[in-house]
């Protein structure tokens, strides 16, 4: 997951909402003319038209009813519009619809990008640019592989998960659609390609070179409508998630866990790492209607790291505007889960026993300048960890242990799979987290590659095939943990799923039984206590819990092997 500075973090148990109809047609939108911003409002079952009327009492006007989720979008200015229209019975959540905003300056955001809960890595003092692994000096000298692909040596995730005695047996079904909603995945990548579905993938988001205060946002527009194209990662998280799924055995770099399955690029994050409501409803609600099988979420819903809906330290509208974060993503998640899509999340890096949050420091990330302390507990939420029907995936390092900037928790780990831990050892290396594909313009902006393109530190690797060269990098992160879930999911679907219409199914609820059933139990560690030195202090963090189902591993480690081969 993406985008928090160090320090623990925390996550809560998920609110039910109410649901809407799904099957209601949408009325066409009403005339008005922008008044204001734009908000999404959620409204109760049946309770369309009543919304529509407190919009209009509140001085706005409703552009737009999407009743497949049940919100109207709405404009209205006025600084007690969203307390206003919130105030009505049939209203149960308002959200800004904002894709861009403030943010903060570049060195501010860029530190922000280093961990967390949404940071690609640990938050190493001399990480690179935009937040990756520091050009460690002691890459090791594995290379080229024996056997495999040519950086099967460097996977020692695939081994831990026994993905690489897997490839050859189960590598998965062409049939098998595995949506990536992130930053974009480089679909020309030539360790992607192969398996990249470019005419489903889509991109949800718009680029904003700069925010309403004039600092750099999202960076120049690399095409003339800001809108990038759908085979384009100008952030390289994405491309590094959709490698670990499905990279091809193709005799180029590495092999991804279920090397025979689609990649479809679902994109719902912002070049600058801010991930909003309106494109992940979008990613979710285009994931269930195209029949994606499953997807991966490696991040959470912006701005607010823990959604409360009644928090005393919030607002009344910070608190509408939470309500609509959990009600909107679980009306999306649900439309997907109901139509066959399997939904798997990053849990977290904020070090944090998210059984017993205490405080939010990260809230609101955005705009700048308003986070604040806030006191949370378990009436409060991550999205989409903690929604209901989704599966969050802890992280581990190279020696098995849970890695230091995981989240946990024995109600919100599920599966714990490899994310890499560059300090799982005798100091860091970065041959300790996970190797997965770059996009090459991504490295040479960020300076990792030199103009004649060679890589410039440990945390760079480059192969070559008969003149065409491809990158990866190493990364740490449950980002990284959650897509070897993934792909172990997509072998399940691969073996399991029952021709349907377009492709195989198989309901999420057997995956996920299935995923537990394979995955290897991991009992907490004695003592259970255990302390971790990092970052110049001592981490204390305990694990509850038996061996069958635990909050450093949830119910075991991820075992591609294993649901290549179990038994019906």
């Amino acid at each position: 997951m993406r985008r928090v500075a160090s320090g623990l973090t925390a996550l809560a148990t998920v609110v039910a909402m109410a649901a809407c109809s799904p099957g209601t047609s949408p009325d066409p939108p009403r005339a008005a003319s922008p008044q204001g911003p734009e908000y999404l409002v959620f409204y109760t079952q049946g309770g369309q038209r009543q919304a529509q009327e407190a919009v209009e009492r509140a001085g706005g006007a409703t552009l737009a009813n999407d009743a497949k989720l049940g919100y109207l979008t709405a404009t209205g200015g006025g600084g007690r519009f969203v307390e206003n229209v919130g105030s009505d019975g049939s209203v149960v959540g308002v959200s800004p619809d904002r894709s861009i905003g403030f943010a903060e300056p570049d060195a501010t955001r860029a530190a922000r990008r280093t961990g967390g809960a949404k940071g690609r890595t640990a938050a190493f003092p001399d990480a690179g640019a935009k937040g990756r692994t520091a050009a460690f000096p002691d890459a090791g000298a594995l290379t080229r592989s024996g056997s495999g692909e040519p950086l099967a040596g460097r996977q020692w995730d695939m081994r831990m998960i026994g993905a690489d005695r897997a490839n050859a047996k189960a590598p998965g079904s062409k049939q098998v659609l595995v949506g990536v909603i992130d930053t974009g995945v480089d679909g020309k990548h030539p360790d992607i390609a192969p398996n990249f579905n470019r005419e489903l993938s889509r991109n949800f988001v718009t680029d904003k070179p700069k925010d309403e205060a004039g600092e750099t946002l999202d960076g120049p527009c690399e095409v003339s409508s800001c809108k990038d194209p759908v085979d384009e990662d100008d952030d390289g998280h994405g491309t590094h998630v959709a490698s670990t799924i499905a990279a091809p055995i193709n005799g180029i770099g590495i092999a991804g866990v279920a090397p025979g399955v689609q990649i479809v690029n679902i994109r719902a994050g912002q070049d600058s790492g801010f991930f909003f409501l309106k494109p992940s409803l979008d990613a979710l609600t285009y994931a269930g209607d195209i029949g994606v099988d499953v997807v991966n979420m490696s991040y959470y819903v912006d701005p607010w790291l823990f959604n409360c809906t009644n928090n005393k330290a919030d607002s009344r509208k910070d608190q509408l505007e939470q309500a609509g974060i959990i009600t909107g993503m679980q009306r999306a998640l649900d439309y997907a889960r109901q139509r066959g899509v399997t939904l798997i999340s990053a849990l977290g890096n904020g070090s944090t026993d998210l059984g017993h949050p205490k405080v939010d420091k990260e809230s609101p990330g955005y705009p700048v300048g308003e986070k604040k302390d806030r006191q949370v507990d378990n009436s409060c939420v991550n999205v989409p960890a903690e929604s209901a029907g989704v599966i969050s995936v802890a992280g581990l390092g190279p020696s098995g242990r849970k890695a230091i900037y995981s989240d946990y928790g024995v109600e919100q780990a599920d599966v714990s799979a490899p994310g890499g831990d560059a300090l799982d050892g005798k100091g860091a290396k970065a041959t300790r987290s996970i190797l997965g594909a770059a996009p090459e313009h991504v490295l040479r902006a960020a300076g990792r590659i030199d103009a004649k393109g060679e890589p410039k530190g440990a945390d760079v690797v480059k192969d070559c095939k008969g003149g065409t060269c491809a990158y990866y990098q190493y990364l740490d992160g449950t980002s990284m943990a959650a897509p070897h879930a993934t792909g172990v999911a997509a072998i399940l679907i691969s073996r399991f799923g029952k021709p349907g219409k377009g492709g195989l199914e198989l309901a999420p609820a057997t995956v996920e039984d299935l995923l537990y059933k394979t995955a290897t139990p991991k009992a907490c560690p004695v003592p259970r206590e255990y302390v971790y030195k990092a970052y110049g202090q001592d981490i204390t963090q305990v694990c509850e819990g038996d061996e069958a189902d635990n909050g450093f591993f949830g119910h075991g480690v991820v075992d591609a092997w294993k649901a290549a081969t179990v038994e019906p």
